[in-house]
């Protein structure tokens, strides 16, 4: 039994916080590395010591093992936790850190082999008697055998990276027509994110549950399992809420899964925390999916159902202790939710946004729990994945979990790069996730083909942002002034003498009524608003004589961010829209909708496209999104190269429409 005293977290973000507030509680000293863009960030300064590994590129950085492995040497670690996400499953990696004679927090190498290659894992399963899938595992990777694998399992199916998870690489496939694009950009995808092509086909198991089990094995030959996860609502079959207990479960299926689970980690000798994934169907048949040889994102509400700090349970497993716990001891206590706060646009697919932090509250409260890694001012990359933050909630039931994690997700301040909060909200609040019915259809059945449609801001969100920057405005002309009574705030020779915010969404004037009021005109519309408390973010008003409760966040004296609930909105003056708006072209223009590397581009000078042709792959924050043509004409001027760095509203080419292509 060796004892851990100084840990490396080969990770970053919310997910280095995580392992080193265990650590540290535990009396490791820990060590956190980071890349360029990561030399402010909070894992940065909460570590004991922090090593630069290299530039902003996860190629780079992050993924680099021997940089990763110079920065364990430098500090005198003796064992490294790769956190999940990274090289947490990168069996090459695990390797190199026991080769170098440190503690890899993590499953032996082999277990990271076989469960990290589906194919080899499924082929493994099926030999353990473990309920699979039907599909196509082989090691022949030809395109004709694919499609007639397909025709053989029968539409649809899904195509899926051997080597990765986390939805890259994934596609789901309805006719054999469209096969050959699917197996391309699956494999591309999983090339780039995974460092492997290598695909597998499986049987579409259409609005299926997504349950999983938590395994947990020491070096002494115990596993057990600590119950399940339901993982059902997804969006680009990535997680957004989960919960623990499944809502749909029975003690004996409980019973069967979790089995199925040990077994399945007995078959590869596993080690330490594991998570086996399944699909369960309306007829509560179970086939196993995937096993995440490594801590998993949602793990929190393991903890706080279970009561047990899984963390602790790793370190304590690597270091030759026994669990010190049997399958009879693990019990269930109440219930448990967690939301996944990212920074993304779910009314634009859910594309990834990046940006600077203007405010971050994170929620508290009687069983809420937050895990993050941002603060205030922090800057939202186009480097890493998407997820900023964690937040749950327990209790006794699943009606107090739900209704802590509404309260929660309304009392979190999230302001200056666009997130899914409302989003989450809303998905919580809908009939079938309350009533515990939500599958992996969850997200298509509710919103249906046009998708998530934001909540435009109303003329009184308008007002209370127009205020806010005149109040702004005030200040700073009192501070840069001396000995201004109070009385004299917003006097004019010339009154009454507005001020005037040029919103995109109209023209706001604010007249001052003296004190605290104002009274706000906006188009047709007269609203009086009073300013009843203010301290920090936070203000108190009046609108017309209703109370409002806001939170905001200023960039200068011409734009704010105002939150109202879970809903946030950005305003500033026409001139900053004029000017950000610069750079997106018109309907011919084809642009980077954020920061990224253009995968491919399909066209060149002088090609006919039609519009809703695909003409390029934008690769951003490790998913590749498709660009295509607003309208039809003459491809023009290609201004960028495939391989090349773009930023967010880069011009990549101009199509030239042609008389009569405008309105096809």
């Amino acid at each position: 039994m060796s004892r851990i005293k100084t840990l490396l977290i080969a990770n970053r973000g919310e997910i280095s916080l995580r392992v080193m507030r265990t650590a540290r509680a535990m009396g490791i000293r820990t060590v956190a590395v980071y890349s360029d863009a990561d030399a402010d960030a909070p894992h940065r300064r909460f570590a004991d010591a922090a090593i630069r590994i290299g530039p902003a590129p996860v190629g780079e950085s992050y993924l680099n093992i021997e940089a990763v492995l110079e920065a364990a040497r430098q500090c005198g670690a003796d064992a490294i936790h790769p956190g999940y996400g990274f090289l947490s499953e990168n069996a090459a990696f695990a390797e190199a850190v026991e080769k170098a004679g440190l503690v890899f927090i993590g499953p032996p190498v082999k277990a990271i082999e076989v469960m990290g290659d589906k194919a080899r894992a499924k082929r493994a399963m099926i030999e353990a008697g473990v309920p699979c899938v039907p599909g196509y595992e082989g090691e022949d990777q030809n395109e004709t055998k694919f499609i007639a694998a397909a025709d053989e399992i029968g539409f649809p199916v899904m195509v899926k990276a051997a080597a990765g998870g986390g939805g890259r690489g994934m596609r789901l496939v309805e006719s054999a027509m469209v096969l050959p694009d699917a197996l391309k950009l699956a494999r591309s995808e999983a090339e780039n994110a995974f460092g492997s092509g290598e695909l597998i086909l499986e049987k579409a198991i259409l609005k299926p549950r997504h349950v999983e089990i938590q395994i947990f094995a020491d070096a002494h030959g115990n596993t057990i399992h600590l119950g399940e996860r339901d993982c059902s609502v997804q969006r680009r079959h990535q997680k957004v809420l989960e919960e623990a207990p499944c809502p749909v479960m029975t003690p004996d299926l409980r019973e069967a899964m979790g089995q199925a689970a040990v077994e399945a980690g007995k078959a590869v000798d596993y080690r330490g925390a594991g998570t086996v994934e399944f699909l369960l169907d309306s007829d509560r048949n179970f086939y196993f999916l995937e096993m995440n040889t490594r801590l998993q994102v949602e793990h929190p509400v393991t903890e706080l159902v279970m009561g047990l700090d899984l963390v602790r349970l790793q370190i304590e497993v690597a270091e030759g202790v026994p669990l010190g716990l049997t399958q009879s001891d693990v019990q269930l206590n109440g219930h448990a939710i967690e939301a996944r706060l990212y920074a993304e646009d779910p009314a634009q697919d859910f594309q990834p946004a990046t940006g600077r932090i203007a405010l971050w509250t994170p929620p508290k409260g009687e069983g809420v729990r937050c895990d993050d890694g941002i603060e205030t001012g922090g800057e939202v990359s186009p480097f890493y994945d998407a997820m900023l933050a964690k937040i749950m909630a327990w209790g006794e039931t699943r009606e107090i979990a739900l209704t802590r994690l509404a309260g929660a997700l309304d009392q979190a301040a999230l302001l200056g790069v666009t997130s899914n909060q409302a989003f989450l909200a809303d998905a919580i609040s809908q009939p079938a996730f309350a009533a515990g019915d939500a599958t992996t259809a969850f997200i298509a059945e509710t919103w249906g083909e046009d998708g998530y449609a934001t909540r435009p801001p109303r003329p009184d969100d308008a007002a209370i942002a127009a205020v806010l920057l005149h109040r702004a405005a005030r200040k700073t002309a009192r501070t840069a002034a001396l000995d201004v009574p109070d009385e004299l705030l917003d006097w004019s020779s010339v009154h009454p003498q507005p001020s005037v915010a040029d919103f995109e969404t109209g023209m706001v004037r604010v007249f001052p009524q003296g004190g605290e009021a104002y009274r706000v005109e906006i188009a047709e519309t007269v609203l009086r608003i009073e300013v009843i408390a203010e301290q920090g973010p936070q203000v108190s008003l009046s609108v017309d004589g209703l109370p409002a409760s806001v939170v905001f966040a200023l960039t200068g004296e011409e734009r704010v961010f105002v939150k109202r609930g879970v809903r946030s909105f950005e305003f500033a003056n026409r001139a900053a829209i004029l000017k950000s708006a610069g750079t997106a072209g018109g309907a011919g223009d084809v642009i980077a909708n954020m920061h990224g590397t253009l995968q491919d581009i399909f066209v060149k000078s002088g090609d006919r496209v039609q519009a809703g042709d695909r003409v390029a792959v934008l690769e951003a924050m490790k998913m590749q999104h498709q660009l295509l043509a607003e309208v039809s004409g003459i491809v023009g001027k290609v201004h960028a190269e495939a391989g090349g760095q773009l930023a967010s509203g880069d011009l990549i080419l101009t199509i030239e429409t042609e008389a009569g292509d405008a309105g096809s």
